[in-house]
């Protein structure tokens, strides 16, 4: 997966949280399914980003960003704790 590859994903799970957020607001969608879809949109998009920066991070080592391998959604959601 390619940055690019990556960039497009993160585009299209904001994309998706947007839509998530206007159904809700229009009632079209119930608050225990959007809570429930906005957390796992939360945890890919954490991975997401994740990835991004462990890309760059070997790029600025000098070593082959393709290596960089997505992380756990325990291990992300977990970095702060």
């Amino acid at each position: 997966m390619t940055e690019q590859d990556i960039l497009a994903r993160i585009k299209n799970l904001v994309d998706r949280e947007h839509a998530l957020r206007s159904k809700a607001t229009a009632g079209e969608v119930d608050p225990v399914t959007e809570r429930q879809q906005l957390a796992e949109l939360e945890v890919m998009l954490d991975q997401a980003w994740d990835l991004l920066r462990q890309r760059r991070a070997r790029v600025d080592q000098g070593i082959s960003p393709d290596d960089a391998e997505v992380n756990s959604a325990r291990q992300v959601e977990g970095y702060l704790q």
